[in-house]
Parts: structure tokens; sequence; C-alpha cells
């Protein structure tokens, strides 16, 4: 049985907007609220439907991750624990149960435009880009990689940051251009690092990451690492025993959903633009189970739904 997901919150702070996935609101000055709903979108087309626990997934990978990275990252979280957020905030209390297990009391940053993005294996939009050219945002690879090839080293691989439809690749010249040769190599610096550290940690758990984005901030002069890290959202996982270069892979996020809307799309059922159709009870709880699969292959231990106020899937 399909349980009940949270599509949108409607929290006594300022709105300062409601993206495709979380709604973020201010608390005061310096500090903001993250609550990542359960609102999934594919084709970059949202979803009417939301996947349970897929919020819960999100903000608790990314606590877990937060908390394994060297000391020498710096990062926005404060807390996600709901108790201790709502002791710092206690006009939440009467929404204890919206926010459970899926809200992140961070500092305040100025977000810095640019989506850092580090390649570990050519696939996606820098696989057709490749196919198109031999390039990456117009820079040449080497020749003769085949889909899912490993690139070594990791290529950073910036790109625009786009409210709506995809993110652009550009060059690592551009962000020189944009923010100046001292940030552009911190930016760099920060996403290799926090890239290898993640890929060393999953390897040995069954997951590769082929490819992730990490966003930044500015706070007090210093660049901070902020909104989600190393999620099935943020990056792409593949199963490492299913691993075979030459073709796309399964992967352990919105695979189930993505299978189904090609069907409806081959099947001229759905033109791949809004509205999308209605998702059917078990390719919700197939994705729900994907992203709670990665959750407990990565950190080794399955959601604690009692510890985090949350039912248990039936």
């Amino acid at each position: 049985m399909t349980q009940v997901a949270l599509v949108q919150t409607d929290l006594p702070l300022p709105l300062v907007r409601r993206g495709k996935v979380r709604d973020v609101y201010e608390v005061d000055a310096d500090r903001l609220l993250l609550v990542t709903t359960d609102r999934i979108s594919a084709f970059d087309v949202v979803m009417h439907e939301a996947i349970p626990f897929k919020g819960t997934v999100l903000t608790q990978l990314t606590a877990w991750w937060l908390a394994q990275l060297p000391s020498t990252i710096e990062h926005h979280l404060i807390s996600a624990d709901t108790d201790e957020i709502i002791a710092a905030v206690p006009a939440l209390a009467p929404y204890k149960a919206a926010l459970a297990g899926r809200s992140m009391l961070t500092v305040k940053a100025e977000v810095v435009p640019i989506e850092c993005v580090i390649r570990g294996y050519i696939t996606g939009s820098a696989w057709k880009e490749y196919q198109a050219g031999g390039t990456l945002a117009g820079e040449p690879l080497p020749v003769g990689l085949r889909e899912s090839d490993r690139l070594d080293p990791p290529i950073f691989s910036p790109a625009t940051k786009a409210e709506t439809g995809h993110d652009e690749n550009i060059t690592i010249g551009s962000v020189v251009e944009q923010l100046g040769p001292e940030t552009a190599a911190t930016l760099e610096a920060m996403a290799r690092t926090i890239y290898e550290f993640g890929r060393a940690t999953a390897e040995p758990r069954g997951i590769i990451v082929a490819d992730t984005k990490f966003e930044f901030g500015w706070r007090d002069g210093r660049v901070l690492l902020i909104d989600e890290v190393l999620t099935p959202d943020s990056s792409r996982f593949w199963p490492a025993d299913r691993y075979e270069p030459g073709h796309g892979q399964p992967s352990f996020d919105k695979q189930p959903l993505r299978d189904w809307l090609d069907t409806e799309r081959r099947a001229g059922r759905w033109n791949g633009e809004a509205p999308p159709p209605t998702l059917p009870p078990d390719i919700i709880d197939a994705t729900s189970l994907r992203y709670r699969d990665a959750y407990q292959r990565i950190t080794g231990q399955p959601l604690d739904f009692a510890r985090l106020g949350l039912p248990t899937p039936q």
C-alpha cells in the first residue's frame, strides 16, 4: 500500500522559494529552514504524485554525508534533528509531523550561481555532447570513449544553474571569467575532494557514483557546501555488480519512474511535456523503495523510522 507523501508545506515563516523538491523558509537574518518534500520530477516535468519517504532519504543522506566529510569542507548545516530544530524555532512545534526527518536548519549563504558537476564516468548530457563532437563544454575529450566509460581523472564540468529546464555545461574559463580565478579554483578543489571521498566511500558498498553536482555559497568571505550532497537526486548511483560500459546503466533513483514514462511516451499516451500522466501505485512504491535502498546501501543502515518520528512503510 502506498504511504501518504508530503507534496507541499505551509509554515509560519517567510517563504524564500519553492523549488522542484525543496521549500525554503527564512528563519531570521542568519538562518534558513530547508524542507525536502516528496515531490518528484522526471524529464524536467514535475509529477502530480509524490514519492513517500523520498524527502526523508534526501535529507537524512545529506546529513549523513556532511557528518562523514573531512573537516576541511565547511558546510551550512546546523541541524537535521527535528527536535533540535523545533527547540531553535518554537513556532514550528505544531508542524512537527510535517517536518519530521525531512528538514534542515542551516546558516544563510549567498548562493554561488554555478552548478559544480564532477563526472567520474561519461554519461547523460556529457555523452550526448561527446557523441556529437568529441567534446565536453567545448573541450576535447580522449578519442574512443564508450558510453559509461570511467574517466580518470574525473572531470570538473561546471554548469549554469537553470530555474527551469536543463542546466547548460560551461567551460572552466567561463567560471574564471564570472567568479575570478581564486573562487573558481576553490570550487573545483572542494568539488573534487567531496566527489573522491564519496566515490571511495560508496564503491565498497556496491555503488558507483557516476557523477554528481554540488552547490556552494559564500558566507563571511568563505565558500560553504550547501543544499543536498551525494543523494540519488543530485548524483547518478549505479549498482557496481551490474556495471557494463558501452551502454546506459540502471540507477538507484528514478529508474522505475523513467522506464514507465518512456513506455508511456513510446505508446503515444504522453508527449513528454506537462501535464504528466497519472502514476500507478506500483511505480510510486517501486521508486520509493529504490530511494530507501540507496540510503541503506550507502549508510549501512535502513532508515530508522521510529527515531525520525515517521510511520513504518506498509
